[in-house]
């Protein structure tokens, strides 16, 4: 969720009444909690204020894009990436007094505007054309950053908040990045070497205060993806000048791995197919499109799923319909990430829903609407790893598919004792979706 800073440390120049520091007090007593890198969310109130400057934490990683780099690139480069950076994750970008007119009015709404600033001159001369709320013939800048610090107390007096940019070299540069730091909304810091120690030690003098740390990290997408995980708490976010497509591509793909786990894809043998007759069963309709190796993982017990197969591979009697999994009978548990599981009679619009393909690579989806019919069952038992018994009910009709183990689309009606199928098999026992330790005995 969006949170928007109320308070910070007390500026050099300013001193703190006993309420503010009451407040500060109790703020520190507070750790900050780990964060989870996701799609930000356009504000609420984007149909008021023509740009958000609102400050993500905790849920979200605060990812802002430094458009300096975008002087070096052509011009075909340069507007591929700021429509990609209206389109991504990225809730910030950084302007210079060289391309802050442009850029500022052209740039996503969704993205805070924050500009660098380099001496008193030039600030005399950008804060006439500058605002931090909307006005006539102004860009709007929510953030001041620099490294003159007269100069960010008189942005802040002005409205804006404040960023301090400081380049770590050595101990003395290091100590004053966080000391120098914590006095400003934010503090965005780079480094001459590559180890990561440096940032583990700032992150942990600013771990309990409201400033808001951002690592440098140029073009490199490693260290960015790592930056935000160092500690665990990793820092708040990184400031990226990424040139390429492919680098954002690939820091997509990383994040996104991180932000859903793996989950340990097995071989199970089939043990016997049981034509049941008739039964209600489930087809889950979903937002997305899903690729040819990936599915939802679908069973009756808490101790695994199979591997259900989207309707994305040729019928001969029908369209294809790529958002759709013809999942299984009603009383079914739906695998989803973080070892819980829903039932597919709880599913409907709006709900969250894991896929995962052949290689347990998974995301996070989300349902359209779910459709309960009455048709014939097939019960499918399967004995995977660890002789752990699995089984699911599903649809008897030849269009209804499961995963081979040669990750091929199998109709469930031609499947047979000694078939191999993909799937999930895991240790039993859910409360309310959520896996505990007892014993039970399922059939």
């Amino acid at each position: 969720m969006e949170q928007t800073l109320n308070k910070r440390p007390a500026a050099q120049a300013e001193k703190p009444n006993e309420a503010d520091k009451t407040a500060l007090a109790e703020k520190q007593t507070e750790k900050r909690a780990p964060t989870t890198p996701r799609e930000p969310v356009p504000p609420s109130n984007a149909a008021l204020s023509p740009f958000t400057t609102d400050v993500r934490r905790n849920d979200d990683h605060v990812l802002w894009y430094d458009s300096k780099v975008l002087a070096t690139l052509s011009e075909e480069s340069s507007r591929a990436i700021i429509q990609r950076l209206g389109q991504g994750r990225y809730n910030g970008i950084v302007l210079y007094a060289h391309n802050f007119k442009a850029l500022g009015q052209s740039v996503s709404p969704r993205l805070m505007r924050v500009l660098h600033i380099d001496s008193a001159e030039q600030w005399a001369e950008l804060s006439t054309q500058i605002s931090p709320t909307p006005g006539k013939d102004l860009i709007q800048v929510a953030v001041i950053s620099s490294t003159q610090p007269a100069l960010l107390t008189a942005a802040r007096a002005a409205g804006y908040r404040t960023a301090w940019r400081a380049h770590v070299d050595n101990a003395a540069s290091l100590h004053a990045s966080f000391h120098d730091g914590m006095h400003y909304d934010f503090l965005m810091v780079s480094f001459k070497d590559p180890t990561n120690i440096p940032l583990e030690l700032v992150i942990a003098e600013l771990h309990k205060t409201n400033t808001v740390l951002l690592k440098e990290v140029n073009q490199d997408v490693d260290d960015a993806v790592i930056a935000l995980g160092v500690l665990e708490l990793g820092s708040d976010g990184v400031l990226a000048s990424f040139n390429t497509m492919e680098q954002f591509d690939r820091f997509a793909r990383k994040m996104d791995a991180q932000a859903t786990p793996r989950i340990d894809i097995q071989i199970g043998v089939i043990d016997r197919i049981t034509h049941l007759g008739l039964g209600y069963r489930a087809c889950i309709d979903t937002t997305h499109m899903f690729n040819p190796d990936e599915g939802i993982l679908v069973g009756s017990t808490s101790t695994g799923g199979i591997l259900c197969c989207p309707e994305v591979f040729h019928l001969p009697y029908m369209e294809l319909r790529p958002f759709r999994i013809n999942a299984a009978s009603v009383h079914s548990y739906v695998f989803q990430a973080n070892d819980r599981t829903s039932y597919i009679s709880e599913l409907r619009a709006g709900s969250s829903l894991t896929t995962v393909n052949a290689r347990g690579e998974t995301r996070q989806i989300f349902v359209g609407r779910t459709k309960t019919e009455i048709r014939p069952l097939l019960l499918i038992e399967a004995t995977f790893p660890e002789n752990r018994k699995v089984n699911i009910i599903m649809q008897d009709d030849w269009h209804v598919r499961v995963f081979s183990d040669e990750v091929k689309p199998r109709n469930v009606t031609e499947l047979k004792a000694g078939d191999r199928v993909l799937g999930y098999a895991t240790e039993p026992g859910r409360h309310v979706g959520v896996k505990v330790d007892e014993h039970i005995i399922e059939l």
